[in-house]
């Protein structure tokens, strides 16, 4: 974490570099999978394995054009609604699971159950979502702007980067908490934790709300940012196998660990995108998929954790202090 406030400095002044348009792009759709793939791993690193996390996503993006096109509440105030209402849902999802110890591959076929029926609500609902169509948050003029949340690439670069800061704020306020001890133990054996006083469905219920929620808020601002939303892309299974890939690949175990992650699937969704253009449409989840597999089986701490094994490998012999992550 040392190298996180210089990193956002850094990333900070960018903008100001005046670069082109399409790498903003790119940073920007980094930045926000990056928030999600963060949520994730806060769950997945206990052990808490979601296939479902594109409902959130769906959840927080949908919420917040919903409430902006047909009530025209501001997104300012209809994104931290939309953020409370994924969290609500978590809970409600997660509570009779971790009451009813549902844990393990029961514990992601039903998160991936749940991603399955929201995506197929916001679906049938096309009255108001448009359905498989889509739907476009009301444009207004230049001088709401600010007010409907509709700013140039430059400005949700900055409103990206304060998302991801959040997102690695809520992971180190975590770790430095009783919670995660708990959780840790919780994820090695959870009857020796509940028989030592841990409330091993509060604690559960605890990641589970933030995880939901930044999945949500990287949902609504992806939506706001795009000013297109569509089931598919921002609640269908495709999403949540690209945030759970990235997770993994970067590494869930450490903070910085899933935005390594964002950084390789939206490459390579980029590189197939200009190498194929439209003639591999689906392709980036197949390979997801694939990668995945590979990455579970040979590297399953993430490239992060194979560097971070690396260098206190090569500390250890030396006798040197090895950083904190």
């Amino acid at each position: 974490m040392r190298y996180v406030i210089p990193l956002l400095l850094a990333l900070a002044c960018i903008p100001l570099l005046s670069p082109p348009d399409y790498f903003i792009h790119l940073g920007v759709t980094v930045l926000l999978t990056a928030v999600a793939g963060t949520g994730w791993a806060m769950m997945g690193r206990y052990g808490l394995v979601s296939f479902g996390h594109g409902a959130f996503l769906g959840i927080g993006a949908y919420t917040m054009a919903l409430l902006w096109n047909m009530a025209g509440l501001s997104p300012w105030i209809g994104i931290p609604v939309a953020v409370g209402l994924a969290a609500l849902v978590g809970v409600m999802l997660g509570y009779p699971c971790f009451r009813l110890k549902v844990v393990g591959h029961y514990f992601a076929l039903v998160t991936l159950a749940a991603g399955e029926i929201v995506r197929i609500l916001i679906t049938a609902l096309r009255e108001h979502t448009g359905g498989s169509l889509g739907m476009t948050p009301d444009r207004v003029p230049a001088d709401q702007a600010f007010l409907a949340m509709q700013f140039d690439k430059a400005g949700f670069w900055w409103l990206a980067l304060l998302a991801w800061a959040g997102g690695l704020l809520a992971w180190w306020l975590l770790d430095r908490s009783m919670a995660s001890k708990a959780l840790a133990a919780i994820s090695e054996d959870e009857e020796a934790a509940a028989s030592i006083g841990i409330r091993v469905t509060r604690e559960k219920l605890r990641v589970t709300v933030i995880s939901t929620a930044l999945a949500a808020l990287a949902g609504a601002l992806t939506a706001q940012y795009r000013m297109y939303l569509n089931p598919e892309s921002l609640a269908g299974l495709g999403i949540s196998l690209q945030i759970v890939f990235g997770a993994i690949a970067g590494g869930m175990y450490a903070p910085l660990g899933p935005t390594v992650g964002a950084i390789i699937t939206i490459g390579l969704e980029e590189g197939l995108r200009i190498a194929f253009g439209t003639e591999f449409t689906g392709g980036a989840p197949l390979i997801y998929g694939i990668l995945l597999v590979l990455f579970m089986i040979y590297l399953p701490r993430g490239i992060v954790g194979i560097v971070e094994r690396k260098r206190r490998s090569a500390a250890a012999p030396l006798g040197l202090p090895v950083a904190a992550k």
